[in-house]
Protein backbone atom coordinates (compact mmCIF):
# COMPACT_ATOMS: atom_id res chain seq x y z
CA UNK A 1 0.00 0.00 0.00
CA UNK A 2 2.81 2.35 0.92
CA UNK A 3 4.54 1.56 -2.39
CA UNK A 4 1.30 2.26 -4.23
CA UNK A 5 0.94 5.67 -2.54
CA UNK A 6 4.54 6.49 -3.33
CA UNK A 7 4.06 5.64 -6.99
CA UNK A 8 0.86 7.73 -7.10
CA UNK A 9 2.60 10.68 -5.46
CA UNK A 10 5.49 10.44 -7.90
CA UNK A 11 3.01 10.38 -10.79
CA UNK A 12 1.28 13.54 -9.58
CA UNK A 13 4.64 15.30 -9.14
CA UNK A 14 5.52 14.31 -12.70
CA UNK A 15 2.27 15.72 -14.06
CA UNK A 16 2.74 18.98 -12.15
CA UNK A 17 6.34 19.27 -13.42
CA UNK A 18 5.19 18.83 -17.02
CA UNK A 19 2.54 21.50 -16.51
CA UNK A 20 5.09 23.94 -15.12
CA UNK A 21 7.54 23.25 -17.91
CA UNK A 22 4.84 23.97 -20.48
CA UNK A 23 4.56 27.49 -19.08
CA UNK A 24 8.26 28.25 -19.68
CA UNK A 25 8.67 29.84 -23.12
CA UNK A 26 11.06 28.21 -25.58
CA UNK A 27 14.09 30.32 -26.50
CA UNK A 28 12.55 31.39 -29.81
CA UNK A 29 9.27 32.27 -28.10
CA UNK A 30 11.07 34.21 -25.38
CA UNK A 31 13.04 36.07 -28.03
CA UNK A 32 9.82 36.81 -29.89
CA UNK A 33 8.21 38.21 -26.73
CA UNK A 34 11.23 40.43 -26.12
CA UNK A 35 10.95 41.68 -29.69
CA UNK A 36 7.25 42.40 -29.20
CA UNK A 37 8.01 44.35 -26.03
CA UNK A 38 10.62 46.39 -27.88
CA UNK A 39 8.16 47.03 -30.74
CA UNK A 40 5.81 48.88 -28.43
CA UNK A 41 7.73 52.17 -28.59
CA UNK A 42 5.26 54.91 -29.50
CA UNK A 43 6.54 58.15 -31.01
CA UNK A 44 5.26 61.55 -29.97
CA UNK A 45 2.99 61.50 -33.02
CA UNK A 46 1.48 58.17 -31.95
CA UNK A 47 0.90 59.55 -28.44
CA UNK A 48 -0.68 62.73 -29.83
CA UNK A 49 -3.06 60.61 -31.90
CA UNK A 50 -3.96 58.52 -28.85
CA UNK A 51 -4.75 61.77 -27.02
CA UNK A 52 -7.04 62.74 -29.93
CA UNK A 53 -4.91 65.83 -30.63
CA UNK A 54 -6.23 67.56 -27.50
CA UNK A 55 -3.20 69.87 -27.20
CA UNK A 56 -3.66 71.21 -30.74
CA UNK A 57 -7.45 71.63 -30.85
CA UNK A 58 -8.49 75.11 -31.84
CA UNK A 59 -5.01 75.99 -33.09
CA UNK A 60 -3.78 77.12 -36.50
CA UNK A 61 -0.77 74.91 -37.10
CA UNK A 62 2.44 75.21 -39.06
CA UNK A 63 4.11 71.80 -39.36
CA UNK A 64 7.89 71.36 -39.68
CA UNK A 65 8.39 67.86 -41.05
CA UNK A 66 9.71 65.63 -43.82
CA UNK A 67 9.38 62.05 -45.05
CA UNK A 68 10.37 60.68 -41.61
CA UNK A 69 7.24 62.12 -39.98
CA UNK A 70 5.14 58.96 -39.99
CA UNK A 71 2.91 57.32 -37.39
CA UNK A 72 2.87 53.62 -36.50
CA UNK A 73 0.43 52.98 -39.38
CA UNK A 74 2.71 54.63 -41.93
CA UNK A 75 0.58 57.78 -42.28
CA UNK A 76 2.40 61.09 -42.66
CA UNK A 77 2.17 63.70 -39.93
CA UNK A 78 0.86 66.17 -42.52
CA UNK A 79 -2.01 63.89 -43.52
CA UNK A 80 -2.81 62.97 -39.92
CA UNK A 81 -2.94 66.58 -38.71
CA UNK A 82 -4.82 67.83 -41.77
CA UNK A 83 -7.59 65.36 -40.93
CA UNK A 84 -7.57 65.91 -37.15
CA UNK A 85 -10.82 67.31 -35.78
CA UNK A 86 -10.44 70.82 -34.41
CA UNK A 87 -6.95 71.36 -35.89
CA UNK A 88 -6.46 73.87 -38.69
CA UNK A 89 -3.34 73.26 -40.76
CA UNK A 90 -1.98 76.47 -42.28
CA UNK A 91 1.44 75.63 -43.75
CA UNK A 92 4.26 73.09 -43.97
CA UNK A 93 7.97 73.76 -43.47
CA UNK A 94 10.73 71.45 -44.73
CA UNK A 95 14.34 71.11 -43.47
CA UNK A 96 17.46 70.20 -45.45
CA UNK A 97 16.80 67.53 -48.13
CA UNK A 98 13.19 68.70 -48.56
CA UNK A 99 9.80 67.31 -47.68
CA UNK A 100 10.55 64.03 -49.47
CA UNK A 101 14.11 63.80 -48.07
CA UNK A 102 15.70 63.27 -51.49
CA UNK A 103 17.53 66.51 -52.30
CA UNK A 104 21.19 67.28 -51.65
CA UNK A 105 21.05 70.93 -52.71
CA UNK A 106 19.18 74.08 -51.75
CA UNK A 107 15.43 73.76 -52.13
CA UNK A 108 12.73 76.20 -53.23
CA UNK A 109 9.38 76.58 -51.53
CA UNK A 110 6.51 74.75 -53.22
CA UNK A 111 3.04 73.33 -52.62
CA UNK A 112 2.16 69.99 -51.02
CA UNK A 113 0.18 67.90 -53.57
CA UNK A 114 -1.55 65.92 -50.81
CA UNK A 115 -2.89 68.76 -48.65
CA UNK A 116 -2.63 71.68 -51.07
CA UNK A 117 -0.79 73.66 -48.40
CA UNK A 118 2.30 75.81 -49.05
CA UNK A 119 5.61 74.10 -48.23
CA UNK A 120 8.15 76.66 -47.10
CA UNK A 121 11.76 75.55 -47.51
CA UNK A 122 14.05 76.19 -44.55
CA UNK A 123 17.07 75.16 -46.62
CA UNK A 124 16.95 77.64 -49.47
CA UNK A 125 16.72 81.42 -49.47
CA UNK A 126 16.23 81.33 -45.69
CA UNK A 127 17.16 78.94 -42.89
CA UNK A 128 14.38 80.12 -40.59
CA UNK A 129 10.70 80.98 -41.05
CA UNK A 130 10.04 84.60 -42.00
CA UNK A 131 7.30 86.87 -40.66
CA UNK A 132 5.32 86.29 -43.85
CA UNK A 133 5.56 82.50 -43.53
CA UNK A 134 4.29 82.63 -39.94
CA UNK A 135 1.18 84.69 -40.67
CA UNK A 136 -1.97 83.13 -39.26
CA UNK A 137 -0.04 80.49 -37.25
CA UNK A 138 -0.40 80.17 -33.48
CA UNK A 139 1.30 76.77 -33.07
CA UNK A 140 4.40 75.29 -34.70
CA UNK A 141 4.74 71.50 -34.60
CA UNK A 142 8.10 69.83 -35.20
CA UNK A 143 8.16 66.15 -36.24
CA UNK A 144 11.45 65.08 -37.84
CA UNK A 145 13.67 62.07 -37.18
CA UNK A 146 17.20 63.29 -36.44
CA UNK A 147 20.56 61.47 -36.19
CA UNK A 148 21.68 62.27 -32.63
CA UNK A 149 24.71 64.16 -33.98
CA UNK A 150 25.61 67.82 -33.38
CA UNK A 151 26.33 68.73 -37.00
CA UNK A 152 23.15 67.15 -38.41
CA UNK A 153 21.23 70.25 -39.50
CA UNK A 154 17.71 69.19 -38.45
CA UNK A 155 18.51 70.21 -34.88
CA UNK A 156 19.58 73.70 -35.97
CA UNK A 157 16.39 74.02 -38.02
CA UNK A 158 14.38 73.12 -34.92
CA UNK A 159 16.28 75.68 -32.83
CA UNK A 160 15.88 78.47 -35.40
CA UNK A 161 12.14 77.74 -35.56
CA UNK A 162 11.95 77.82 -31.75
CA UNK A 163 13.65 81.23 -31.78
CA UNK A 164 11.13 82.59 -34.27
CA UNK A 165 8.25 81.05 -32.33
CA UNK A 166 9.44 82.82 -29.19
CA UNK A 167 9.66 86.17 -31.03
CA UNK A 168 6.12 85.81 -32.40
CA UNK A 169 4.52 84.33 -29.24
CA UNK A 170 3.77 81.09 -31.07
CA UNK A 171 3.52 77.85 -29.07
CA UNK A 172 6.08 75.23 -30.12
CA UNK A 173 5.35 71.49 -29.98
CA UNK A 174 7.97 68.77 -30.50
CA UNK A 175 6.66 65.29 -31.30
CA UNK A 176 9.52 63.26 -29.84
CA UNK A 177 11.33 60.49 -31.71
CA UNK A 178 14.16 58.10 -30.74
CA UNK A 179 17.79 59.06 -30.82
CA UNK A 180 18.90 56.33 -33.27
CA UNK A 181 22.28 55.89 -31.54
CA UNK A 182 20.88 55.78 -28.02
CA UNK A 183 20.61 58.11 -25.08
CA UNK A 184 23.51 56.97 -22.91
CA UNK A 185 26.78 57.67 -24.72
CA UNK A 186 28.19 61.21 -24.86
CA UNK A 187 31.24 61.55 -27.08
CA UNK A 188 33.46 63.96 -28.96
CA UNK A 189 34.85 67.43 -28.39
CA UNK A 190 32.68 70.36 -27.32
CA UNK A 191 31.88 72.95 -29.98
CA UNK A 192 34.00 76.07 -29.47
CA UNK A 193 31.82 79.03 -28.47
CA UNK A 194 33.06 81.09 -31.44
CA UNK A 195 32.13 78.41 -33.98
CA UNK A 196 28.35 78.24 -33.69
CA UNK A 197 26.63 78.03 -37.09
CA UNK A 198 24.09 75.91 -39.00
CA UNK A 199 26.15 72.74 -38.42
CA UNK A 200 26.81 73.64 -34.81
CA UNK A 201 23.95 75.49 -33.13
CA UNK A 202 25.03 75.10 -29.50
CA UNK A 203 28.21 74.29 -27.59
CA UNK A 204 27.88 70.56 -26.97
CA UNK A 205 29.71 67.37 -27.97
CA UNK A 206 29.26 65.72 -31.36
CA UNK A 207 27.31 62.83 -29.81
CA UNK A 208 25.07 64.31 -27.12
CA UNK A 209 22.84 61.40 -26.07
CA UNK A 210 19.45 63.15 -26.06
CA UNK A 211 16.24 62.70 -28.01
CA UNK A 212 15.12 65.59 -30.20
CA UNK A 213 12.53 66.54 -27.56
CA UNK A 214 15.06 66.50 -24.74
CA UNK A 215 17.43 68.54 -26.91
CA UNK A 216 14.67 71.11 -27.51
CA UNK A 217 14.28 71.49 -23.75
CA UNK A 218 18.05 71.97 -23.35
CA UNK A 219 18.21 74.56 -26.17
CA UNK A 220 15.21 76.42 -24.81
CA UNK A 221 16.64 76.77 -21.30
CA UNK A 222 20.43 76.75 -21.74
CA UNK A 223 20.45 78.99 -24.84
CA UNK A 224 17.76 81.22 -23.30
CA UNK A 225 15.32 80.93 -26.22
CA UNK A 226 12.30 81.19 -23.94
CA UNK A 227 9.80 79.54 -26.30
CA UNK A 228 6.42 78.27 -25.10
CA UNK A 229 7.70 74.72 -25.53
CA UNK A 230 5.69 71.51 -25.25
CA UNK A 231 7.33 68.11 -25.81
CA UNK A 232 5.01 65.19 -26.57
CA UNK A 233 7.09 62.38 -25.08
CA UNK A 234 7.32 58.86 -26.47
CA UNK A 235 6.12 55.83 -24.59
CA UNK A 236 8.30 52.82 -23.80
CA UNK A 237 11.57 54.24 -25.12
CA UNK A 238 14.66 53.68 -22.98
CA UNK A 239 18.05 55.35 -23.03
CA UNK A 240 19.92 52.14 -23.90
CA UNK A 241 17.89 51.62 -27.08
CA UNK A 242 19.58 51.77 -30.45
CA UNK A 243 17.12 52.23 -33.29
CA UNK A 244 16.74 48.48 -33.88
CA UNK A 245 15.39 48.12 -30.34
CA UNK A 246 12.42 50.41 -30.96
CA UNK A 247 10.45 48.25 -33.39
CA UNK A 248 9.98 51.33 -35.57
CA UNK A 249 10.73 50.97 -39.28
CA UNK A 250 14.04 52.62 -40.23
CA UNK A 251 13.53 55.38 -42.77
CA UNK A 252 16.79 57.02 -43.90
CA UNK A 253 16.52 60.54 -42.44
CA UNK A 254 18.69 61.87 -45.29
CA UNK A 255 19.71 60.41 -48.66
CA UNK A 256 23.05 59.00 -47.52
CA UNK A 257 22.23 57.91 -43.97
CA UNK A 258 20.81 54.67 -45.33
CA UNK A 259 21.42 52.08 -42.62
CA UNK A 260 21.31 51.84 -38.85
CA UNK A 261 24.92 50.63 -38.90
CA UNK A 262 25.88 53.71 -40.86
CA UNK A 263 24.15 55.90 -38.27
CA UNK A 264 26.36 54.44 -35.52
CA UNK A 265 29.59 55.21 -37.40
CA UNK A 266 28.38 58.49 -38.93
CA UNK A 267 29.49 60.89 -36.13
CA UNK A 268 33.17 59.97 -36.56
CA UNK A 269 33.27 59.19 -40.28
CA UNK A 270 31.48 62.26 -41.67
CA UNK A 271 34.17 64.58 -40.28
CA UNK A 272 36.70 63.06 -42.73
CA UNK A 273 35.05 64.29 -45.93
CA UNK A 274 36.19 67.90 -45.58
CA UNK A 275 39.78 66.64 -45.47
CA UNK A 276 39.48 65.08 -48.91
CA UNK A 277 38.23 61.58 -48.07
CA UNK A 278 35.22 59.86 -49.62
CA UNK A 279 32.90 58.50 -46.94
CA UNK A 280 31.02 56.31 -49.39
CA UNK A 281 28.35 58.74 -50.54
CA UNK A 282 26.39 57.23 -53.40
CA UNK A 283 27.41 53.66 -52.55
CA UNK A 284 25.17 51.08 -50.89
CA UNK A 285 26.85 51.62 -47.51
CA UNK A 286 27.71 55.29 -46.89
CA UNK A 287 29.59 55.93 -43.63
CA UNK A 288 30.43 52.22 -43.41
CA UNK A 289 33.41 52.72 -45.70
CA UNK A 290 35.93 55.41 -46.59
CA UNK A 291 38.74 55.89 -49.07
CA UNK A 292 40.39 57.91 -51.82
CA UNK A 293 42.30 57.19 -55.05
CA UNK A 294 45.54 57.67 -53.09
CA UNK A 295 44.61 55.22 -50.31
CA UNK A 296 45.97 51.66 -50.11
CA UNK A 297 43.07 49.85 -48.45
CA UNK A 298 45.13 46.89 -47.24
CA UNK A 299 47.73 49.17 -45.68
CA UNK A 300 45.15 51.33 -43.87
CA UNK A 301 43.00 48.39 -42.71
CA UNK A 302 46.03 46.61 -41.29
CA UNK A 303 47.18 49.72 -39.43
CA UNK A 304 43.71 50.32 -37.96
CA UNK A 305 43.16 46.71 -36.90
CA UNK A 306 46.46 46.88 -35.01
CA UNK A 307 44.83 49.57 -32.86
CA UNK A 308 42.24 47.01 -31.63
CA UNK A 309 39.37 49.47 -31.44
CA UNK A 310 36.33 48.27 -29.53
CA UNK A 311 33.34 47.05 -31.53
CA UNK A 312 34.72 47.47 -35.04
CA UNK A 313 36.98 45.71 -37.56
CA UNK A 314 38.47 47.04 -40.79
CA UNK A 315 38.61 45.25 -44.16
CA UNK A 316 40.14 46.52 -47.41
CA UNK A 317 37.44 47.24 -49.98
CA UNK A 318 37.84 49.40 -53.11
CA UNK A 319 34.73 51.30 -54.23
CA UNK A 320 33.50 53.97 -56.65
CA UNK A 321 31.52 56.74 -54.94
CA UNK A 322 28.70 58.52 -56.75
CA UNK A 323 28.69 61.87 -55.02
CA UNK A 324 31.05 63.72 -52.71
CA UNK A 325 34.83 63.71 -53.25
CA UNK A 326 36.14 61.53 -56.12
CA UNK A 327 32.67 60.89 -57.53
CA UNK A 328 32.99 58.33 -60.32
CA UNK A 329 36.60 57.50 -59.47
CA UNK A 330 37.90 54.19 -58.17
CA UNK A 331 39.02 54.61 -54.58
CA UNK A 332 41.29 52.45 -52.52
CA UNK A 333 38.99 51.94 -49.56
CA UNK A 334 38.32 50.40 -46.20
CA UNK A 335 35.05 48.86 -45.04
CA UNK A 336 34.12 48.94 -41.35
CA UNK A 337 32.39 45.96 -39.79
CA UNK A 338 30.58 46.54 -36.50
CA UNK A 339 31.03 43.64 -34.09
CA UNK A 340 29.49 45.28 -31.02
CA UNK A 341 27.42 48.41 -31.61
CA UNK A 342 27.28 49.34 -27.90
CA UNK A 343 31.08 49.28 -27.72
CA UNK A 344 31.71 51.45 -30.79
CA UNK A 345 32.97 54.95 -30.06
CA UNK A 346 32.59 56.62 -33.43
CA UNK A 347 34.55 59.75 -32.56
CA UNK A 348 37.52 57.68 -31.44
CA UNK A 349 37.24 55.69 -34.69
CA UNK A 350 37.24 58.93 -36.69
CA UNK A 351 40.33 60.22 -34.89
CA UNK A 352 42.17 56.92 -35.38
CA UNK A 353 41.44 57.04 -39.10
CA UNK A 354 42.58 60.66 -39.30
CA UNK A 355 45.86 59.91 -37.50
CA UNK A 356 46.50 56.87 -39.72
CA UNK A 357 45.85 58.78 -42.95
CA UNK A 358 48.02 61.68 -41.79
CA UNK A 359 50.86 59.31 -40.96
CA UNK A 360 50.65 57.30 -44.20
CA UNK A 361 49.66 60.07 -46.62
CA UNK A 362 50.83 63.43 -45.20
CA UNK A 363 50.79 65.15 -48.62
CA UNK A 364 47.19 64.21 -49.38
CA UNK A 365 45.46 64.35 -45.97
CA UNK A 366 45.13 67.67 -44.15
CA UNK A 367 43.68 67.40 -40.61
CA UNK A 368 43.18 71.20 -40.46
CA UNK A 369 40.14 70.71 -42.70
CA UNK A 370 38.42 68.61 -40.03
CA UNK A 371 37.67 71.78 -38.07
CA UNK A 372 34.34 72.58 -39.77
CA UNK A 373 32.48 69.62 -38.25
CA UNK A 374 34.71 68.86 -35.26
CA UNK A 375 34.24 72.48 -34.23
CA UNK A 376 37.07 72.32 -31.71
CA UNK A 377 40.37 74.02 -32.50
CA UNK A 378 42.37 72.30 -29.76
CA UNK A 379 41.44 68.83 -31.06
CA UNK A 380 42.57 69.76 -34.57
CA UNK A 381 45.83 71.25 -33.24
CA UNK A 382 46.50 68.03 -31.33
CA UNK A 383 45.92 65.96 -34.47
CA UNK A 384 48.33 68.15 -36.41
CA UNK A 385 50.91 67.79 -33.63
CA UNK A 386 50.67 63.99 -33.70
CA UNK A 387 49.09 63.55 -30.25
CA UNK A 388 47.82 59.97 -29.79
CA UNK A 389 44.05 59.58 -30.25
CA UNK A 390 43.57 58.05 -26.79
CA UNK A 391 45.18 61.13 -25.24
CA UNK A 392 42.97 63.46 -27.25
CA UNK A 393 39.88 61.52 -26.16
CA UNK A 394 41.02 61.59 -22.51
CA UNK A 395 41.34 65.35 -22.77
CA UNK A 396 37.63 65.63 -23.60
CA UNK A 397 36.61 64.00 -20.31
CA UNK A 398 36.30 67.07 -18.03
CA UNK A 399 34.08 69.04 -20.44
CA UNK A 400 32.01 65.94 -21.24
CA UNK A 401 31.43 65.37 -17.53
CA UNK A 402 30.22 68.94 -17.14
CA UNK A 403 27.92 68.63 -20.16
CA UNK A 404 26.58 65.32 -18.88
CA UNK A 405 25.42 66.98 -15.69
CA UNK A 406 23.63 69.65 -17.72
CA UNK A 407 21.91 67.26 -20.13
CA UNK A 408 20.55 65.11 -17.30
CA UNK A 409 18.32 67.99 -16.23
CA UNK A 410 16.32 67.47 -19.42
CA UNK A 411 15.89 63.69 -19.39
CA UNK A 412 12.37 62.49 -20.21
CA UNK A 413 13.28 58.78 -20.16
CA UNK A 414 15.26 56.31 -18.07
Amino acid sequence: MTGHKSALTAFFFFVILLALLSLVPAPAEASSKRARRAARVQTGLDVLEAQKFALLRGKHVGLITNHTGLDSQGRSTADVLSRAAGVQMVALFSPEHGLAGRNDEKISSTKDPSTGLPVYSLYGDTLRPTDEMLKGIDALVFDVQDAGVRFYTYTATMAYCMEEAAKHNIAFFVLDRPNPIGGEIVEGPMLDLDKTNFVGYFSMPVRYGLTIGELAQLFNAENHIGADLHVIAMKNWHRNYFFESTGIKWIPPSPNLRTTKGSILYPGIEILQNAGVSVGRGTQTPFEEFGAPWVDGDEVATALNERRLAGVRFVAKPFIPIGGPYSGQRCGGVSMRITDRAAVRAMRVGLEIAVTLQKLYPKQFDPAKLLLLLGNAKTVEQLQAGVAPEKIVAGWAPSLSTFDQVRRKYFLYK
